[in-house]
């Protein structure tokens, strides 16, 4: 049975469990979880749509050969003279001919297909497409898991070719370069690459610049490449020369909140409790306000996708998720620390996916 052939099965199982009569996916992560491909997306609207019993797409017809190539699945194409609307309206009838009571759909769809789909739907009942196909790609098969471990090795390869560059006089860009260089080594594209040093590691999110390394400098270096279409995500520490004062508590304090994070992960709990573990050790040295977001995030064949650690998340954790964990601590003005793994859940707890040890590089 091909790859496709089982995951329709297992999503028309959960449509069964969740009263699901029609999940409707859009060009993106969902779809190409099911068919192994999505076309690319654009203005022309383009569905799979799945029923108890049948499998469809609705496709433009400039598309319609490549996609027909690629998926066994009977397709309703529609030309640019007449529009997807007729098309759309013969599809539905072969996957719902006994009307649609529920649709699951792609939350990522474009709001112009999202809005003719449910005109043709207008009874139905609305859910999104995280409670159908998402809540199954959270959990990662041994073919997906070793996809992320391969990509995670890269990613610890590009994050020593940043290492090396870093010295007083170079700009966090250079820095930036010689970790795409990394990557590209190991015919791997870079799909981001921060690098905050000094004051800017107090910003999460900083934007790479041309701010010029100083000796005594924190820098944050968080980087993802994309390896086989599978994603990395790490974030590691180095100081420039020496660290600055406190440097050496801050980080211990976050290593700690690693390592509890790390011990509630285990399957049967809820993703809150992991960002409580973490939180918690974070504000009982003082530093809780400057703890200032999420403890973590699923990944996947998208590099943000649940489950998502945060401090309301009722999701379940499940054997085989996998996902971030990542506290931090950013004082303005001074530096910020943020360290960074990647885990599969196991049986018994967090499985590392990254072979690069947390503690900071010391740059000359």
């Amino acid at each position: 049975m091909s790859l496709t052939h089982t995951r329709l099965a297992a999503l028309r199982d959960i449509m069964r469990q969740t009263g699901t009569s029609l999940t409707a996916l859009a060009p993106g992560a969902h779809m190409h979880w099911v068919l192994g491909y999505h076309p690319h997306p654009d203005e022309r609207a383009t569905f799979l749509l799945v029923g108890q019993t049948a499998a469809v797409m609705v496709v433009p017809s400039v598309n319609a050969q490549d996609i027909g190539a690629r998926v066994a699945l009977p397709l309703h194409v529609w030309t640019d003279e007449d529009g997807p609307a007729a098309a759309l309206a013969q599809a539905l009838q072969a996957v719902v001919p006994e009307g649609c009571a529920k649709v699951s759909l792609d939350e990522t769809m474009r709001a112009d297909a999202a809005l003719l789909l449910l005109d043709h739907l207008a009874a139905a009942e609305r859910c999104f497409a995280t409670e159908t196909v998402g809540a199954l790609r959270m959990l990662k098969d041994a073919g997906e898991f070793s996809a992320l471990k391969a990509a995670a090795l890269v990613a610890d390869k590009a994050m020593q070719a940043g290492f090396a560059a870093l010295r007083p006089g170079v700009t966090e860009r250079a820095v930036a370069d010689a970790i795409r260089a990394g990557f590209a080594a190991q015919q791997t594209p870079s799909a981001f690459c921060l690098v905050a040093s000094g004051p800017n590691g107090a910003f999460p999110h900083h934007s790479t610049g041309d701010r010029v390394l100083q000796r005594g400098d924190a820098v944050v270096i968080d980087i993802g490449g994309t390896t086989g279409g599978f994603p990395s995500d790490m974030t590691r520490m180095a100081v420039v020369g020496v660290a600055p004062e406190g440097y050496d508590e801050v980080h211990a304090i976050v290593e700690r909140a690693v390592q509890a994070a790390m011990a509630a992960a285990r399957p049967g709990v809820m993703a809150q409790a992991v960002d409580k573990a973490a939180r918690d050790v974070i504000a009982e040295a003082g530093y809780g306000a400057y703890f200032v977001h999420r403890t973590g995030h699923g990944l996947g064949l998208e590099v943000h996708e649940p489950p998502y650690l945060t401090a309301t998340s009722q999701t379940i954790l499940q054997e085989g998720m996998v996902f971030s964990i990542e506290p931090g601590i950013y004082i303005p003005g001074r530096f910020g620390i943020r360290l960074e793994e990647i885990v599969i859940l196991r049986a018994d707890g967090p499985e590392i996916l990254s072979s690069l040890p947390r503690h900071a590089f010391a740059a000359p």
